[in-house]
């Protein structure tokens, strides 16, 4: 889970994209827009990812990895980690290739979406964003993934046509 801002032309405006990935399958599950990005929009993002993947507390859970920015530090994200039964790993202060694959994303949304439009408004910004999170999620294929895109690794696994291999992020 990390945090990106992009600029709105003309306006002095920063906006905010959390986005929470699954390092297996390299789907964001759920992510946050807005003018600011504060630790409830973290929360509600992680509730919101367990939720979709149908994970409850007491079933084995992934563990949570973000950098130490304040949403992450702050004590609703921890009592939220916490009352969901989720370990929180944060990464060492200038490590942000131990967050990798969530900086990897980041890249590919700066080169691929950010750096070619020129959001004029934040409805502009949601509306280019929301297609481009479409198009990653569903259409974007990855070498890692046998040139699948993320939804189609993560059916293939469910439907078990593919099969898969621990590994350790």
């Amino acid at each position: 889970m990390d945090l990106k801002y992009g600029y709105i032309t003309g306006t002095g405006e920063y906006f905010f994209q959390l986005s929470l990935i699954d390092v297996f399958d390299r789907t964001i599950i759920d992510y946050h827009l807005g003018l600011s990005c504060t630790a409830e929009d973290a929360c509600r993002v992680l509730k919101n990812a367990l939720a979709k993947r149908q994970l409850t507390k007491g079933m084995e859970l992934p563990v949570i990895r973000t950098d130490n920015g304040p949403q992450f530090v702050s004590r609703k994200f921890g009592e939220t980690c916490k009352s969901l039964g989720i370990k929180h790993q944060r990464i060492p202060v200038k490590t942000p290739n131990m967050n990798a694959h969530i900086e990897s994303f980041h890249s590919i949304l700066e080169r691929d979406c950010y750096s070619i439009n020129e959001f004029k408004s934040f409805i502009h910004v949601y509306e280019i964003v929301s297609e481009y999170m479409d198009y990653y999620n569903n259409s974007y294929r990855h070498g890692s993934l046998g040139d699948m895109s993320p939804s189609r690794f993560y059916q293939a696994l469910q439907k078990e046509k593919i099969k898969a291999e621990s590994f350790i992020a």
